[in-house]
Order: C-alpha cells, then structure tokens, then sequence
C-alpha cells in the first residue's frame, strides 16, 4: 500500500507522528509525507518533525499563507500535479484546515480513495472555515476515522454510513507517548519562573476571535483582570491582529506573560502543569481533558461535546465578564476517568492494510 499523507499545520504534525510510527510495523505499507507549507515559521513546523520523530517530508509545496481561497488554490493545483505524479492507493488527510480540503478535492478529482482522520466533528458554525473543511473533506472521503461516538452520529445524520469507523483519538496516542519525556525534560517553567498550577495557559488564534476586534478586546481585557498570571504562546496571526488592532498596550498587562510560539514538548509541559488552559484551540481543549486539566474555552460552541458533558471544558465565548465568572467558578471534576483510550493509529493502519 502506497500512502500519501497530507499535513501541513501544527495539530496535524502531531496526529500524524503516530500513525508514521505504526507504518513502520508494516513492511507492506509505504508512506510518502507531503508538507503543503501551510504553516512554515520554524516554530510552528520544523521542530515539530523534530520532536516527534516524524521522517522529513518526501515534498514540502511551500504554498505559504494567503487568503483561504488563494491558499487553498495554491496547494490543490500542486497536490494534483504531485498526485499525479505519484499515483498513491490512498491519501492520507487530518483535521480540518485548508490543507485538508485541498487534499481531498485533488484526490476526489483524480479518483483516489480518501481517508480522513478525525473524521464527523462539528461545530454547527458554518461562519468558521474549519467546518466547511470538516463538511466537504468528509463527503469527499472512502475511509472516515471517528475519534468518538458523537463524530460517527453526526456522520449518520448526513448519510454517511459507509466505511466509517469508531477508532478512537490518535492524539491521546500522541499525548499517552510523549508526555512522560515532555514533562520531566522541559525547563519552560524554570525559565519563565512559573511554579506548578500557578499560572492560567492560554491560546487564541480562531479567525472568529482574531480578525473580530471587539472579540480579541474582550479575552485580552478577561486575561487581564484575572487573579494568576497568564501565559500566552502567541500564534502569528494573533500578533499580526494585536498590531493591526493596536492592541499592544493591552496585551502588555503585568500578569499577561507573551512567549513565542512553543514546541510540541514545551507546550505539553505548560499545559500538564496549569491551572486552567484558556483557548479557543480545538485541539487544545482535548489535550486538557486528556491531562485532566480544567478547561475554558473562548467560543459558543465545541466540536469535542464530550469534554463539555464531563465536566472538564466550559464555555465561556468571548464576553469579558463571563470569562471571568467561568474561570472563578469552575470545579475540577471528582471523576478522574479517561475520556479516551490509546491505540488508535494501530487500528487505522490495520484497517488500511486491510482494505489495500
């Protein structure tokens, strides 16, 4: 079996480093990586590969960023060529950005079977491009890999029954071999003289928050009146709004520490050992439930329903005073059980030597 597989940003790095490692059990199987150079800044690409042991891309497009229409032109006119060039059994694609779709619409053109990975989440916000990515990659794909129950019913309820699979979350196989060497060998908080559980991790990079001025105003102005110091990794998009938006004077507040962009162990670290993580990172918002660390999340809505139901995630939009109140008031769950089981990428390969 000869697969390609299609990353591009940092979330998809980290899904992907544990499906290469379970293709490496497999003799029969050949994986091609292709970096569509969605995301390029060293920080948010390179050390990722590094960290995780992922191979270096057999291709790197280079696309860069752009507009969404622009970007996503961009890599699908080079994944057709490559395609087509490399004639695979099956393209490999993760998530949900515009590296994905891009992937799946060059396949789907050039009938090449697709599997998508964290397949049937949904946010139920057709205003955020992630969904119409999920919505589109989705119909497009042969194989659809479900992280969880609620993913496979939503998938029912569009009409897709066939060739989808209940396999669990490849990122807590991530999580699950990563955490031990990410917490004993990161010096972040030493280095950022931040003691365990005393300090909020905060991100924001959605599009709905970011290019809303009224939105970014109002977590900056929570973050700022919160009662423990907030760390905030700050993504380039986020950087390039606080400048446009002349926001400086308000993200440079005593108790709001500004650090680059963090790698996979750095932040993996940071969020083992806070307090309460604040984003509006899909992504995110599970790690914290897999950590088992409280969670407030700056949007209306959640594609992960399950860390909501068990107590782990709240809510809080972008309303200065409810992020306050959230925060205040959230009580760690007494449940200490696991939402998630590892094995996830074994059984994803298995299926697709299976099938091939």
């Amino acid at each position: 079996m000869k697969a390609l597989t299609i990353v591009g940003a940092r979330p998809q790095f980290i899904k992907a480093c544990m499906l290469s490692k379970a293709f490496k059990s497999y003799p029969h199987i050949k994986e091609i990586i292709v970096h569509t150079g969605q995301h390029y800044d060293y920080n948010m690409s390179d050390v990722f590969f590094k960290q995780l042991d992922i191979a270096e891309a057999d291709y790197n497009l280079a696309v860069g960023s752009g507009t969404h229409g622009e970007q996503t032109a961009n890599m699908l006119l080079k994944l057709e060529k490559l395609m087509m060039s490399v004639k695979p059994d099956v393209v490999i694609v993760y998530g949900d950005t515009n590296s994905t779709v891009a992937g799946s619409l060059a396949a789907a053109k050039l009938h090449i079977p697709i599997a998508h990975i964290e397949a049937g989440l949904r946010s139920f916000n057709k205003k955020m491009p992630e969904e119409m990515n999920r919505i589109i990659t989705d119909h497009l794909s042969d194989y659809l890999f479900c992280p969880t129950d609620y993913a496979v019913e939503n998938l029912n309820k569009e009409g897709i029954k066939q060739g989808v699979y209940r396999t669990g979350d490849i990122m807590y196989d991530t999580i699950t071999h990563f955490k031990p060497f990410a917490t004993k060998h990161s010096f972040l908080l030493d280095n950022l003289k931040l003691k365990e559980k005393d300090y909020y991790l905060a991100t924001v990079h959605r599009a709905e928050n970011t290019d809303d001025p009224t939105r970014l105003k109002a977590i900056f102005r929570a973050f700022q009146q919160l009662d423990k110091v907030v760390v905030l990794p700050l993504h380039p998009r986020t950087k390039s709004k606080i400048m446009e938006y002349q926001l400086d004077d308000l993200v440079r507040s005593p108790n709001i520490k500004l650090v680059d962009p963090l790698d996979y162990f750095g932040m993996l670290a940071l969020a083992a050992k806070a307090d309460i993580i604040l984003t509006d990172s899909g992504g995110l918002q599970k790690e914290a439930c897999m950590l088992q660390v409280p969670c407030v999340t700056l949007r209306e809505e959640t594609e992960w329903l399950e860390t909501v139901e068990s107590g782990w995630n709240k809510l809080a939009g972008a309303d200065s005073q409810t992020i306050i109140d959230t925060i205040q008031n959230i009580q760690r769950p007494t449940a200490n059980q696991s939402l998630y089981r590892a094995g996830a990428a074994h059984k994803i390969a298995n299926i697709l030597l299976k099938e091939f």
